[in-house]
């Protein structure tokens, strides 16, 4: 006879124990801890031995290169690597209405051409879904091949995958499906991580790419067991500002490619847009000759883009001066800020500062440092940074300039956007030959790069 208990679980790291505890005692989270009950049936013995794997060197292990599904959506497949591993289980995780049942529709509709796609919603109905499908492509006809079913019963699920045999399976979302045999309600630390469980193990049996919806919290993680993200093969976020229309897919987990790549959309009526030239995009609106406008060539993945770093000082008020950041962390802000008053000498501590990039994206790299700075000075002085014009580079509290990765890379986008002068550090090691058609302008300093950019002779 099965009996029940209750055990405690941090949502952060999955650790167990058997009272409540103010503090996880694995990961250090606080009230992380949260109550489930658990069933312990009785295991009977087994009179069969265990079948134990046999061990083998690794050179006698056949290896065969993964055969990916191709996927039409080009800036979704660079993301993944190249395409969809068959058995592959992807969490894609983001704010609510930024558009991941949007995009995973989209990617449904082109992968149902050729062959079968199941998308469980278990938030929507079968005729919304269709709504939305038919205002993403009103001129073609919906694929016969694409299946729906809405149902929050995983166990029903699992039978019409194995039923169907799709070569894609999309579940909308993992916090919204639940297992019948566990006590505890769906989105509970333990239904979320059985669930994600069994779809793996699914997987891995029937070939079938499964990807999974998350909902994810205040704080911008996924909502659920940090072990959700170590069951997956790979983790996506869909990040932007809801009241821009530039979407960015951001890879910080992926067994199969490369992590921290990152895809550009934009939100139009009819769907998700491929954005081909990110950098164009970002600089289409620039007002060129502008006080407190500077270029930074900043770089997601294995992809250079270049952003327009807005800074804006004025005298405060009151008598703490506000910093304001928006696009970048606020900590490197102040930084910067400090940096520019102890070792450039300019006065800030009678102004509030504010800082934008443009277009909605979200840049933690450090290399757009000199551009915040050099934005900053501008605005102050009242002196526009030149036009073609980009700023590359670290800034140390010793205000130094720090070396970046990947910098010819940089410049060749730099390049072919038409800009003829970047601000490097002059520390920068090089690996290979820089691009002969845009100038390099080396600096040691924060204030020697500022005098390059802010020089009027």
């Amino acid at each position: 006879m099965a009996k029940s208990r209750t055990q405690y679980t941090c949502k952060e790291c999955g650790k167990t124990a058997v009272k409540p505890m103010g503090r996880c005692p694995q990961c250090g989270a606080w009230n992380s801890m949260q109550a489930e009950t658990v069933e312990r049936r009785a295991r009977a013995r087994r009179s069969t031995k265990r079948t134990v794997e046999k061990h083998l060197r690794l050179i006698e292990v056949e290896g065969h290169g993964e055969e990916r599904l191709n996927l039409p959506i080009d800036e979704f497949a660079r993301v993944l690597g190249g395409g969809v591993v068959p058995g592959s289980v992807v969490l894609i995780g983001g704010d609510p209405g930024i558009g991941k049942s949007t995009l995973l529709l989209q990617m449904a509709m082109q992968m149902a051409q050729d062959g079968r796609v199941l998308y469980v919603s278990a938030e929507e109905s079968p005729q919304q879904i269709k709504l939305r499908a038919r205002r993403i492509d009103a001129d073609n006809e919906i694929p016969p091949d694409l299946y729906m079913l809405s149902e929050t019963d995983l166990d029903a699920i699992m039978e019409h995958m194995r039923t169907l045999e799709p070569r894609l399976a999309i579940i909308d979302s993992i916090q919204t499906v639940h297992l019948p045999d566990i006590e505890s309600g769906a989105g509970s630390i333990v239904q979320v991580r059985e669930s994600a469980q069994q779809l793996q193990a699914l997987a891995k049996q029937s070939g079938a790419a499964v990807f999974l919806v998350g909902h994810v919290t205040k704080e911008g993680a996924i909502a659920g067991p940090r072990v959700l993200e170590h069951i997956v093969d790979t983790v996506l976020y869909l990040e932007g500002d809801l009241y821009h229309a530039y979407r960015l897919l951001r890879s910080v987990k992926n067994r199969f490619g490369a992590t921290s790549e990152v895809g550009v959309f934009e939100m139009s009526a009819m769907g998700m847009r491929e954005v081909d030239n990110p950098s164009e995009a970002f600089l289409a609106e620039r007002v060129v000759n502008a006080p407190g406008s500077a270029i930074a060539v900043t770089m997601e993945g294995t992809r250079p883009l270049l952003v327009e770093v807005q800074g804006l000082t004025s005298p405060t008020s009151f008598g703490h001066p506000r910093r304001t950041a928006n696009g970048i962390d606020f900590n490197r802000l102040l930084l910067t800020i400090a940096v520019l008053s102890r070792r450039v000498g300019l006065r800030l501590s009678d102004q509030d500062v504010f800082v934008n990039v443009v277009g909605g994206l979200r840049v933690n790299e450090p290399a757009i440092d000199l551009a915040v700075a050099a934005a900053i000075s501008s605005s102050v002085r009242d002196v526009p940074v030149p036009a073609d014009l980009a700023l590359i580079g670290e800034v140390g509290l010793s205000g130094e300039l720090r070396t970046v990765a990947q910098l010819p890379a940089r410049l060749r986008e730099a390049a072919k956007l038409g800009f003829r002068r970047v601000v490097i550090p002059k520390s920068a090691r090089l690996t290979e030959e820089l691009p002969q058609e845009i100038e390099t302008l080396p600096a040691r300093s924060l204030q020697a790069a500022l005098k390059i950019a802010l020089d009027k002779s």
